[in-house]
């Protein structure tokens, strides 16, 4: 029988594998992990709102007796998660970070909470988030900061923050997280484990709020390995009807095992869009040596100029953002005498959709379309587009975010993220891929993004990659040795 260190250190293919052999109990799985929680999460924050321990060794006990009588739930069976505090979770409180809501305990689950369920994950508790998901630093009025996994006195990253912390330091197997201005990708950079954003409609949401037209969130896996990634893909993505704007079938259509020949791979490395992007020393050429990886077998890398205007994408970025926020702010807001309870960019962001008119928005409307357009133009020439999973390495913790890029003041507190909106504005696949250390040892990480609805090659692509980055991969934070 495996010891508890084994348990959390393995991924989460072999965990899947250990429980349904029955080479080790779900309520062994469930002990090593709230120990390793107990004995980790205090000095990091990753982890909020943990379910009592009882309840959850009896739960435990519970997909044991359904092993036992020949039942798995599906290959997430006995895995215990905790799921980021913007999913709904009955019983569960889910807080998003808000003051306004910090008593909040939903008596639904949302579609993703359901759907982990179903496939046999318990659900531990929450990983904490920015207030409202907002801002890639993830820190709130409710639970604290929560600090990076290779330096807790700096910033993990946001908005699924918690989450990727989670994982890096193998609280759990695997984690769920969401994206709209690069909250899985940046995260994972910043942690040095892999995160994906799907194609918009892959993986549905809700079943309650908007349905119809916030299309820049969507949910999606994160993990240490692209296998582990794949599987947990497959359990969260597919069709629901209660989301209608989901994409049809079950995900994927074909298999994963298929090998990619890097010689017939054409990347085109868009870096730091030519200069528009204000970018620290170091994160380029950390990304430059990720992408030789791939090239030194075979991949064509080249440097490109965008075929599109970025401070024109931004401006339709603006409008979209401020409008789709706002709303969603005030809506959760009820009495506006609320609104004091907010941290200043939360306020900010609930003002900005003040005086927008239907015509602004059907403007920035027509100005994304132009946009993928453009990006179409470039897959017509590229498999792939790279560009770095942040523009800053992770700061101090103390630093509510970077007002100053490489001597460029950031005129928005999320500008130093400009670097995600193009695959968010596309609808794009997009996996962020550990890429290396700067001299203070600390993780960022490189944006792949694919050509529409082309999840399942870039997972193949990123499997290349996670190859031949044994280097990266296999630097662990300090605190698990």
């Amino acid at each position: 029988m495996a010891t508890t260190g084994d348990i959390t250190a393995w991924t989460g293919t072999e965990l899947s594998q250990a429980i349904h052999d029955r080479a080790v109990s779900c309520r062994e799985v469930m002990q090593a992990y709230l120990a390793r929680i107990d004995r980790l999460n205090p000095a990091f924050n990753a982890i909020v709102s943990r379910v009592a321990s009882d309840d959850l060794l009896a739960q435990a006990g519970a997909r044991d007796d359904e092993l036992a009588a020949g039942r798995s739930r599906g290959w997430l069976h006995g895995f215990p998660m905790a799921l980021k505090d913007v999913v709904a979770t009955q019983g569960i409180r889910t807080t998003i970070g808000s003051t306004i809501l910090a008593n909040n305990i939903p008596d639904y689950d949302d579609i993703l909470a359901e759907r982990m369920k179903a496939a046999g994950a318990t659900v531990i508790g929450k990983t904490n988030v920015p207030e409202f998901g907002l801002g890639s630093h993830t820190y709130n009025n409710v639970f604290g900061f929560t600090g990076n996994a290779y330096d807790p006195a700096r910033t993990a990253g946001g908005s699924s923050g918690g989450a990727a912390v989670a994982l890096a330091l193998r609280l759990q197997a695997v984690a769920d997280g969401s994206d709209m201005m690069g909250s899985l990708r940046n995260p994972a950079g910043y942690n040095n484990v892999f995160g994906f954003r799907p194609s918009q409609g892959l993986v549905p949401s809700g079943p309650k709020g908007d349905q119809w037209v916030n299309q820049l969130v969507t949910e999606g896996p994160m993990a240490r390995t692209v296998v582990d990634l794949v599987h947990l893909l497959s359990i969260q993505a597919g069709r629901d009807d209660r989301a209608p704007l989901s994409l049809p079938g079950r995900w994927p259509v074909e298999p994963f095992d298929v090998p990619v020949d890097l010689r017939k791979i054409r990347i085109g490395w868009l870096g730091d869009l030519r200069g528009h992007l204000a970018v620290e020393p170091g994160i380029l050429s950390v990304c430059d040596s990720a992408l030789a990886r791939l090239a030194i077998d075979g991949a064509a890398v080249e440097s490109i100029a965008p075929n599109f205007d970025p401070e024109a994408a931004w401006r339709t970025w603006l409008t979209w953002r401020r409008w789709l926020v706002s709303g969603r702010i005030k809506q959760a807001l009820g009495d506006p005498a609320a609104r004091q309870f907010l941290k200043h960019e939360a306020q900010w962001e609930a003002e900005q959709g003040d005086g927008l008119s239907g015509a602004d928005v059907l403007a920035a409307s027509s100005d994304r379309t132009a946009l993928y357009h453009r990006l179409l133009e470039l897959f017509a020439r590229f498999d792939v587009l790279a560009l770095p999973s942040a523009q800053v390495w992770p700061f101090d913790i103390a630093t509510h975010w970077p007002a100053e890029i490489a001597g460029r003041k950031m005129d928005t507190y999320h500008r130093w993220m400009e670097v995600t909106i193009y695959a968010t504005l596309g609808g794009l696949p997009a996996i962020s891929v550990p890429a290396g250390f700067n001299a203070q040892g600390l993780p960022m990480g490189l944006q792949l993004i694919g050509r529409p609805q082309s999840d399942l090659a870039l997972l193949r692509l990123a499997r290349e990659y996670e190859r031949r980055a044994a280097d990266v991969l296999g630097v662990r934070p300090k605190a698990i040795g």
